[in-house]
């Protein structure tokens, strides 16, 4: 028998969604409990089916009293996307079956401590404070470390502005677009060269699914390399051995620098930081107006120029910067499509926000901000200087794990393994522990911010309508000496009015940033068991060094190369690591002392108001 549920506050359902309209004290029937969300579906009187928040109801048992079940958070966690592999003449794409945390829709899913759902499922911590990996087995195409991009900002599940009012966040979470027109490419722009971004588009699975940044998880794609002259044949390359095994191309201006620094291996900083302005959206037609797009000016700080593109065209960078430094560098991804309100105000003020996020980090990077394509895609001059930059760094051959190829680290001493794998097990088991910390904290800030725009500012509305009651029924009394209290009574409801409305406002001043820069770190931790894989994968076949010269299939010499090569890996992981705490202290003061700041003010601004009203009623 189906559980019956009581109204506790009006609820007006948007036109042309799912939703319910119902009102305080209506009697409903819970129909599905499992959507996810902070949404139930139910059936009211009417024989009418759909979907209510379910903080607006109160459930109860048949026979029996019962309280509200357990919030379904399951919507934080990603949506699983197709496994596809595709087959260039210059590249071999290999995506496994993605591993997402808990289904958004599914209530019987396996729970996040799995090693079906978990990024970091491929480092398992073993008794010896070790820990063991299947990268060996599923070499640089392997996906372990893939979430979708349905994360805290973009549920499964409807929500409504009434249930959750996030600014620029939840107007459009659930439309996630497989190929909106909105993103195809115009023909004056693309040259359909191959290896470009329309292989990329229908069988990767990388742009479509994302993964936070939203989702958040990059994909390394096994690599071989055109013309590359290959020292031995019968041995298998493939993943960090192309490198490690491979002549490599010679170092030349791009190369990339590490030095050691006080907290150890760090990349070469450029002497001025790069950053850049995304602003400016305006939306533009082709085809003699039949389709629409957005475009928005990016503007350099090195040349204060703006240039334009569409959302295909990061789309597109973010596809060159992660087949070239995916090895090496975590390249969190893009926030997601939408295939309609691509056009609504909030949802282009929400998309510009969050590509200004990915491009500031990006910015911030030493190794993408001096890279060639991130340069061009920052200052083409024109047209056909775009497209030439497109074609050659579609053609571009130091990719994938080749990408080591052109790392240096100047003057240093090959590293020791030992020391090396005990600083990758002690980072591991922090950023795992960090996203945990991170997905709980949006859960909490979730929970918190659905409850400042549903309930929370309605209780403070009855307060102040109970006081206004009142004071209405003592001006029926005919006593002449009361008015001063029933205005006072009057000004204290109104405060407490004013107040609900505050409450309501709040999170968008302070727990929007808070949350936006969590949702950024748990798009970038879900790369980075995809960055130490490649590197312990190395770290294993240099392992196996004296197994392969006993087997005649490389040369002691060999053996040597390999390990100096594994070292120079060894360095560009411990760059990276060192980067990712400089900017996580930076990123993580900020945040908390803006989140601090409108805090004060906010709950300065409430006693502020309750001193007036107070200041109404006199002593007696």
């Amino acid at each position: 028998m189906a559980s019956k549920a009581q109204v506790l506050y009006d609820f007006t359902a948007e036109p042309g969604n799912t939703e319910l309209s119902v009102r305080e004290g209506e009697t409903l029937t819970v129909t599905n409990q499992s959507i996810g969300g902070g949404w139930i579906e139910v059936q009211n009187s009417k024989g009418e089916v759909g979907l209510v928040p379910e903080d607006y109801i109160e459930i109860g048992k048949p026979g029996g009293g019962g309280g509200p079940p357990a919030l379904d958070l399951s919507f934080f966690d990603s949506q699983p996307a197709a496994a596809t592999s595709t087959t260039t003449h210059s590249q071999v794409i290999l995506a496994q079956p993605e591993t997402p945390d808990t289904s958004a829709l599914s209530p019987d899913t396996p729970d996040e401590a799995s090693n079906g759902n978990d990024p970091w499922a491929a480092f398992s911590t073993n008794a010896n404070a070790g820990f063991s990996n299947n990268w060996a087995a599923q070499p640089q195409g392997t996906e372990t470390g893939r979430t979708s991009t349905h994360d805290p900002w973009g549920s499964a599940a409807p929500p409504h502005p009434q249930a959750y009012q996030g600014p620029d966040i939840y107007p459009y979470p659930y439309l996630i677009d497989t190929g909106a027109d909105d993103d195809e490419w115009d023909d004056e722009w693309d040259d359909k060269s191959t290896g470009g971004y329309g292989e990329s588009e229908g069988g990767e699975g990388g742009a479509i699914n994302r993964g936070g940044a939203t989702g958040t998880s990059m994909k390394i794609k096994q690599q071989t390399v055109k013309n590359q002259t290959l020292w031995f044949p019968s041995f298998s390359k493939s993943g960090p051995e192309l490198y490690l095994l491979s002549k490599p191309a010679p170092k030349g201006k791009d190369r990339l620098l590490i030095y050691m620094g006080e907290v150890g291996p760090i990349w070469s900083y450029p002497e001025a930081a790069l950053d850049c302005v995304v602003a400016d959206p305006k939306k533009g037609t082709k085809m003699y107006g039949l389709k629409s797009y957005i475009e928005y000016q990016v503007s350099p700080n090195t040349t204060n120029r703006p240039v334009n593109h569409r959302y295909k065209h990061f789309d597109w960078l973010y596809e060159r910067l992660l087949d070239k430094f995916g090895s090496a560098v975590p390249i969190p991804s893009l926030p997601d499509k939408q295939v309609t309100g691509r056009f609504e105000e909030e949802f282009i003020k929400m998309r510009m926000e969050r590509l200004q996020g990915w491009m500031t980090r990006m910015c911030r990077h030493p190794v993408i901000a001096t890279s060639e394509v991130f340069q061009l895609f920052l200052s083409y001059k024109d047209e056909k200087d775009w497209k030439m930059g497109k074609r050659k760094a579609e053609k571009d051959e130091a990719v994938g794990a080749m990408i080591f190829s052109t790392i240096d680290p100047e003057g240093l001493p090959d590293l020791d393994p030992i020391d090396v794998e005990h600083k990758c097990e002690q980072f591991t088991r922090f950023t795992r522990a960090m996203d945990d910390g991170v997905k709980d904290l949006l859960t909490v800030g979730q929970e918190h911010w659905k409850r400042c725009t549903g309930p929370l500012p309605k209780e403070y509305q009855r307060i102040g309508k109970a006081f206004q009651n009142l004071s209405s029924v003592f001006n029926t009394s005919g006593y002449e000496g009361e008015a001063t209290l029933t205005d006072a009574l009057t000004q204290a409801g109104k405060t407490y009015e004013d107040i609900a409305l505050m409450v309501a406002e709040q999170p968008k001043k302070d727990l929007h940033y808070l949350m936006e820069t969590n949702n950024e770190y748990k798009g970038l931790l879900g790369c980075f068991p995809d960055t130490i894989g490649v590197h312990k994968s190395a770290i294993e076949k240099v392992k196996e060094g004296d197994k392969l010269v006993a087997t005649s299939k490389i040369t002691p010499g060999d053996k040597i190369t390999m390990a100096k090569r594994a070292s120079t890996m060894s360095y560009a992981l411990q760059a990276e690591m060192n980067h990712f705490h400089s900017n996580r202290i930076y990123d993580y003061n900020r945040v908390m002392r803006l989140y601090l700041e409108e805090q004060v003010k906010f709950y300065e601004t409430i006693a502020e108001k309750l001193k007036h009203a107070h200041s109404q009623f006199t002593a007696m």
